[in-house]
């Protein structure tokens, strides 16, 4: 129904018209006109934003995907065999299983290859322009000192106090067992710990932490050498270095979670392997080491590389064979 006004007259006498009926139709197509040229005016525009939105969206998922792409290539890329972790105290090397490594001890390393991925060298031989060296060649540095021993040719043996060692370890003279309890003894491996971080190292290898097991003059336990090695482990990782166990087999399966490695030292002669396995199944490194005889430098003869190498027991060892020296002089299985 069209809308219509009745002619009334005003109050001055003026006759105010109706509108016609045409009128009034031509003013209602003119309004819907209005309104549907409005409608598409907003559809148009609606349109427009939703596509430029669109394809902003697109685009920017899009250099999302390009940064996630160039993230992973430029990537730092650690050696084969090495990944990071991070820990409750921060961020901290982790090698993995399998991982390629040399040891050489109580002297300076000189020769880096053949090129593996980890070298364990000492402490106190070797300093921060030789680790920056091993770095530039794309491996990792654990540093090695006796964290359960006192050893009287090492530089800091001035901090111990005579309550602090017991007995001479067997075949070492001169090497004495530490009470690892004493908070003398760990401020001194607080401080090695510290100058470990300050040259560079990458992780620490510290040794004689079996005092438990052998006769120290001290009634160190199971419990006193986890606890040591806890103290180890936090001052460690709070330092971002990794640690490591050596040898005492009995606390593996107590240490595996908190530990990154496992050096061992002959558990193929004392048939110990399977005690370090639990390493392995952790995706953690077994680095393990057989002594041969000291004559020369000869290469290893096939029968003592057999006796060695590919056993079942070593499955997933890291292996090297050295003289108990543990000089540069190496091989692998």
């Amino acid at each position: 129904m069209f809308f219509s006004r009745t002619s009334r007259s005003s109050e001055h006498g003026d006759k105010i018209e109706s509108a016609s009926p045409n009128a009034v139709h031509t003013r209602r197509h003119s309004k819907r006109f209005w309104l549907l040229l409005l409608a598409a005016t907003i559809l148009i525009i609606g349109l427009g934003l939703g596509l430029g939105l669109g394809l902003g969206l697109r685009n920017t998922g899009d250099d999302d995907d390009s940064n996630d792409s160039d993230d992973s290539n430029s990537s730092n890329t650690l050696p084969s065999g090495n990944t990071t972790t991070i820990g409750v105290n921060g961020t901290f090397w982790q090698p993995q299983a399998g991982a390629t490594w040399q040891i050489v001890l109580q002297q300076p390393i000189h020769t880096f290859t053949p090129l593996v991925s980890i070298f364990d060298i000492d402490l106190f031989e070797n300093n921060a322009s030789t680790i920056s060296h091993i770095h530039s060649l794309g491996s990792k540095v654990i540093c090695y000192f006796s964290a359960g021993s006192y050893e009287s040719f090492r530089p800091d043996t001035k901090d111990f106090v005579s309550a602090d060692y017991g007995n001479e370890l067997k075949g070492w003279p001169g090497e004495k067992w530490l009470d690892t309890r004493s908070e003398n003894v760990r401020a001194i491996m607080k401080k090695r710990l510290n100058l470990a971080s300050e040259i560079g190292c990458d992780g620490v290898d510290p040794d004689n932490v079996d005092g438990f097991v052998n006769d120290s003059g001290f009634p160190l336990t199971n419990t006193t050498a986890l606890d040591f090695l806890h103290f180890l482990a936090d001052e460690a990782h709070r330092l971002k270095l990794a640690i490591g166990l050596k040898n005492a087999g009995d606390l593996v399966g107590q240490t595996t979670g908190f530990l990154q490695w496992v050096v061992n030292e002959q558990c193929l002669q004392f048939k110990e392997c399977g005690l370090y396995r639990p390493f392995i199944e952790a995706g953690k490194p077994v680095l393990h080491i057989e002594y041969v005889s000291e004559k020369g430098n000869n290469d290893v003869n096939t029968r003592t590389r057999e006796e060695i190498c590919g056993q079942p027991a070593e499955e997933g060892f890291s292996t090297l064979m050295k003289k108990a020296s543990v000089d540069e002089w190496t091989e692998t299985c």
